[in-house]
């Protein structure tokens, strides 16, 4: 099958890599073009990245020569984007990207709670990838941008999808403990985390309190009516290299016991599954039975680090069940995050007629 072209924005920094590193030998998709800053535009990416994100640079794309990250730099090379735009770049750039006829598929906060624009997990809202039709007629674009959410909210919504379905949440309490790479390279500074524990993510706390309502909301057709639960959230940045944990209090609608939480949890299986999409995790969320897990350093790669770790559920004195989440916050909380995204719209035909040299899959898509 002839792979579909794409390229990435943003490519330098630490998101950007790991875009790099995901689509490296992607079975799908085929990186032509690596876009940045005019500081790193002209050179080879091999000579102007600083590699911090694990194993060598792909072979295949460190002779790629940087473009800047511009509609006009880019026009003809590709029509599909993964944008790892800083949120205030992507805000000025990204729509004149999709106003170009490109897909933009963000990483970046900055479009995720536009009323028209899919914040997207495709185990949790897969129908919600249709508002990008209401955005192009609306905005009068012939492409289209599609986020993904937080890192934090990413792994909270996982985990609250089946448990939302099965039973019906009613209030939320979420303690995250945050790694470090969360923060970008190179973040917090070594002496502040060290030892430490800061109790304050700037947005964090925001995200995690409304982001989850948008996606386990109900899409009409015209727009998204968020769900009408309640989250009050705490973030911490912890001395912490890679992986996200969650301490998570829910109180239901219906109340049940700790086995049937259990059950609903292993037992889901989302769009990405049905369709064996290549970056979906075989059981996105797993529940471990130990008492001490999920541990970042043990747990974080769980499914290739695409699913969402479980462990300590049992009953909670306040609300109705508490556990302990974890999940992978640079993988599955980012760049995988929309690379998943990206894999179930080429499947829904999302990119047909986007631009002729968008090849048709083949497989078991829809």
């Amino acid at each position: 099958m002839t792979r579909i072209k794409v390229g990435v924005l943003g490519a330098t920094g630490a998101v950007g890599q790991r875009f790099v590193q995901l689509l490296a030998d992607h079975p799908w998709f085929e990186i032509v073009s690596l876009a940045a800053s005019a500081n790193s535009a002209g050179r080879r990416y091999d000579d102007v990245v600083r590699w911090v994100v694990g194993g060598d640079i792909p072979r295949q794309t460190r002779e790629i020569v940087v473009e800047l990250a511009d509609p006009a730099a880019l026009a003809g090379c590709c029509s599909l984007l993964f944008s790892a735009l800083p949120s205030e770049e992507a805000r000025r750039l990204e729509p004149e990207f999709a106003a170009a006829g490109f897909a933009v598929f963000s990483n970046a906060s900055a479009y995720r709670m536009a009323e028209d624009v899919p914040l997207l997990i495709p185990e949790v809202n897969p129908e919600h990838a249709a508002l990008v039709r209401i955005q192009q007629a609306r905005r009068g674009w012939p492409g289209f941008i599609v986020t993904n959410p937080n890192c934090s909210s990413t792994h909270l919504t996982g985990v609250l999808k089946p448990l939302h379905d099965a039973f019906g949440l009613d209030k939320v309490l979420v303690v995250t403990m945050q790694a470090a790479s969360g923060a970008g390279y190179p973040g917090v500074p070594f002496l502040d985390l060290l030892d430490n524990v800061i109790p304050f993510i700037p947005g964090e706390e925001e995200k995690l309190e409304s982001e989850p309502l948008k996606m386990l909301g109900q899409f009409t057709g015209e727009k998204v009516l968020p769900a009408d639960f309640r989250i009050s959230a705490h973030a911490n940045r912890v001395p912490v290299r890679d992986g996200h944990t969650e301490a998570v209090s829910i109180a239901f609608q219906r109340h049940p016991s700790v086995e049937e939480v259990v059950t609903a949890l292993r037992e889901f299986r989302g769009l990405p599954q049905v369709l064996n999409l290549p970056s979906a995790p075989h059981q996105p969320v797993v529940v471990l039975e130990e008492e001490d897990r999920p541990q970042p350093a043990r747990d974080r790669l769980r499914g290739h680090g695409m699913a969402n770790v479980v462990g300590r559920v049992r009953p909670c004195p306040l609300f109705d069940i508490k556990l302990v989440l974890l999940g992978h916050n640079t993988l599955r909380g980012a760049a995988g995050g929309s690379l998943l995204n990206a894999e179930l719209m080429a499947c829904q035909g999302y990119f047909d007629g986007l631009s002729a040299d968008l090849p048709l899959l083949e497989g078991n898509c829809l």
